[in-house]
């Protein structure tokens, strides 16, 4: 039986130690360090999920919880930068689906099940694994979706439901209340129980949400000094009063949900107006380009011998 085409390269090579260095080339090509730059940024925000969740076990939470922010931001960014330096790839995209799982489905999970779903048993347990299922379940729908030949253009400007990033930061949100000094009730971990339950269904769900992936990319010159206050403003805040900005950017975030799906339903009218005049269209200009057919000439039947109007001489 022949050996494969590696097989016997790797067999060339160990008994030619001395062949061509051009083969060599060809076969181990030195990677841009382009491509290097995004999976290591996604590395860092994967090793910060695993932190997160250590952090979590050891009852550190705001920590925990400063982790996962920190993974999001890191996220968020992975992607502009891998674009930018045209340094995408099948490997960046896989990786940064497995970092995602882990960052932003399993630690949260973990992080509100050691803080008070465990007061809950076996019901807690689940409510985390749920939500864990469920972010890996929305990553992997995206990997599919996101090769469709037949979405339309706008449809990039959606997700279809809650984004990972979003649901983990989402979901904390009663922790955010609680550092901000809320006192505790009996109904507290029943509720964190249904409402960690509420933002898995939103991850798995075919809500339209709003990506705002293609926000940033170009910026105005009037607004260039206004988008650097405005970072630093926001760092600051994050940094001086982390619960109240993140409390505050939860609501917020979910109170545009419905503003979203509107939109979403917005485009479909309209492409579903426009479709009819795309398909009249080209009809309209096939019938004025070609040309009018000939009306085939009228024959005329001789007249009968014994016509009255017949001519004398044609008698």
């Amino acid at each position: 039986m022949a050996r494969p085409r590696s097989d016997r390269y790797i067999l060339h090579m160990a008994m030619n130690p001395n062949a061509s260095p051009e083969l060599r080339r060809r076969r181990f090509r030195p990677i841009p360090v382009r491509m290097l730059v995004p999976n290591i940024i996604t590395l860092l925000a994967l090793c910060a999920g695993l932190t997160a969740i250590r952090l979590a076990i050891e009852a550190r939470l705001e920590l925990a919880v400063a982790a996962i922010v920190f993974a999001a931001l890191l996220d968020g960014v992975d992607g502009r930068v891998a674009r930018m330096l045209k340094g995408t790839s099948r490997f960046g995209a896989e990786l940064d689906s497995l970092a995602d799982f882990v960052n932003f489905g399993v630690a949260p999970g973990l992080i509100l099940y050691f803080w008070a779903l465990h007061e809950l048993g076996n019901a807690g347990w689940i409510a985390a694994m749920v939500f864990a299922i469920c972010a890996g379940l929305r990553l992997a729908r995206f990997n599919v979706m996101i090769d469709d030949p037949n979405r339309p253009a706008w449809a990039a400007n959606f997700f279809v439901g809650m984004p990972a990033p979003g649901g983990a930061i989402t979901v904390l949100l009663p922790i955010y209340v609680h550092f901000l000094g809320a006192s505790r009730f009996a109904l507290e971990v029943p509720l964190v129980f249904l409402y960690t339950l509420a933002i898995a269904f939103l991850m798995i769900s075919r809500l339209p949400v709003f990506s705002g992936k293609r926000v940033g990319k170009r910026v105005p010159p009037d607004w260039v000094v206004p988008v650097f206050v405005l970072v630093v403003l926001g760092f600051a805040l994050l940094i001086a009063y982390p619960w109240a900005l993140l409390t505050a950017v939860t609501v917020i975030y979910l109170a545009t949900l419905p503003f979203g799906f509107m939109a979403y339903r917005n485009y479909q009218e309209a492409a579903a107006a426009a479709a009819p005049q795309a398909g009249a269209a080209p009809a309209d200009a096939a019938r004025v380009a070609s040309p009018p057919q000939a009306q085939p000439a009228p024959t005329l039947e001789p007249p009968a011998a014994d016509d009255p109007n017949r001519p004398t001489r044609l008698n």
